[in-house]
C-alpha cells in the first residue's frame, strides 16, 4: 500500500469514527484531505461510497430509532435540490469545486460554533412558519450533497431542532445518507464514471470504515453531545482555512 492510500486510510478511519458517533461528517471532514492525496474526482466518489456504507450498517441496525416523519421532510426537499448540485460537479472544474467546498465548510463551521457556544438550553422545536427557512437550508443542502456528498453541515441545523434523541438523530440521518448516496452512486454506475482504480481504491478504505464503525459504537453513549459538537466544528473550520491558506 502506497503511503497516499494509507494517510487517506487513516483520514477515512477518522472521519467514519466520527460519523459512527453522530450520524454525520465523514464526506465533508474527509474530501479535502482525501482529495489532497487522491485528487477530487476520486476523493468525492471513494468517500460517497464508504459513506454509503457507514450509514447502511446503521440503518438495518439501528432501525427503531429512525424517525420516519422527519426523514422524509428532509429527504423531500435534499432531492428538489440535488440535481442541480449534480450537474455542477460534473461542470465545474476541479479548482473551482474545493475553493467553493473551503468556504462552504469556514461559513457553516463559524455558524455552528456560535451557536453552540452561546446555547444555554435546548432550542424550541420548529413550528409555523419558523422551519421556512431551515427548509430552504435543506434545499441549499441538497445542491451541496449533489456537488460533493457532504450536505450534512446543512441538514443538521435542521435535525437538531426536529429529532432531540442522540440514536434517533444518527439513525435518520443514516437513513438519509443512504437515500442520497443511492441515487448519486447509481448515476456513477449509469454513467460508467465509478472507474476500476476508484472501485481498488474505494476497496481498500473499506476496513479503515469497519475499524471506524467498531470504534465509534464503542463511545456513542458516552460522549458529551455538546463538547464533541464544538469539536467537530472547530476541525471543520480549521480544514477550511488549510484548504483556503495551503
Amino acid at each position: 500500500m502506497s503511503l497516499s492510500l494509507l494517510l487517506a486510510g487513516l483520514v477515512v478511519l477518522i472521519t467514519h469514527t466520527l460519523e459512527a458517533i453522530t450520524g454525520f461528517g465523514c464526506t465533508v471532514l474527509g474530501i479535502p484531505f482525501v482529495s489532497a492525496l487522491l485528487g477530487v474526482k476520486t476523493a468525492v466518489k471513494t468517500m460517497t461510497v464508504l459513506a454509503w456504507l457507514l450509514a447502511l450498517y446503521f440503518v438495518v441496525t439501528k432501525f427503531k430509532y429512525i424517525d420516519f416523519k422527519q426523514y422524509g421532510i428532509i429527504a423531500f426537499f435534499m432531492l428538489l435540490g440535488m440535481p442541480i448540485g449534480m450537474y455542477l460537479f460534473r461542470a465545474q472544474q476541479n479548482d473551482s469545486l474545493f475553493m467553493f467546498l473551503a468556504w462552504f465548510i469556514v461559513v457553516v463551521s463559524v455558524v455552528q460554533l456560535v451557536r453552540i457556544s452561546t446555547q444555554t438550553g435546548e432550542p424550541p422545536l420548529l413550528k409555523g412558519k419558523a422551519v421556512i427557512p431551515y427548509y430552504i437550508l435543506l434545499f441549499i443542502g441538497g445542491i451541496v450533497h449533489g456537488v460533493f456528498s457532504s450536505g450534512g453541515p446543512l441538514v443538521v441545523l435542521y435535525a437538531s431542532r426536529t429529532l432531540r434523541d442522540k440514536s434517533t438523530f444518527r439513525s435518520t440521518l443514516c437513513l438519509l445518507w443512504t437515500t442520497l448516496n443511492t441515487i448519486i452512486i447509481s448515476t456513477y454506475l449509469i454513467e460508467g464514471s465509478f472507474k476500476a482504480d476508484v472501485a481498488k481504491t474505494t476497496g481498500i478504505m473499506i476496513p479503515f470504515v469497519l475499524l471506524g464503525i467498531y470504534l465509534g459504537e464503542k463511545v456513542h453513549n458516552k460522549v458529551d453531545s455538546k463538547r464533541f459538537s464544538l469539536l467537530v466544528f472547530a476541525m471543520l473550520l480549521a480544514t477550511g482555512i488549510f484548504m483556503l491558506v495551503f
